[in-house]
């Protein structure tokens, strides 16, 4: 899986844009970003990342990701999608 799929996945699923960023920063939500070494997966709140998850290829981050929204929407929502 790549972001181009993690972003597919995310619109086929229904995932609402308010609940993650890909590829910046953006505050109250879960961020997936490239750093100079891998990839990190983090929730941006006013002004600190918080619980950092770092990846060395873009295929864990992106299912990792996958995970931490399924895991939310599920907390949120009562919905969410079976388990990759």
């Amino acid at each position: 899986m790549n972001i181009k799929d993690l972003k597919h996945f995310f619109k086929e699923h229904l995932v609402p844009k308010k609940y993650y960023k890909i590829g910046k920063e953006h505050k109250n939500r879960i961020c997936l970003i490239k750093s100079t070494d891998g990839w990190d997966i983090f929730f941006k709140d006013d002004k600190e990342k918080v619980g950092t998850q770092h990846y060395s290829d873009e295929s864990s981050a992106c299912v990792a990701m996958m995970n931490e929204i399924r895991k939310l929407m599920e907390s949120a929502n009562g919905l969410t999608w079976a388990r990759r």
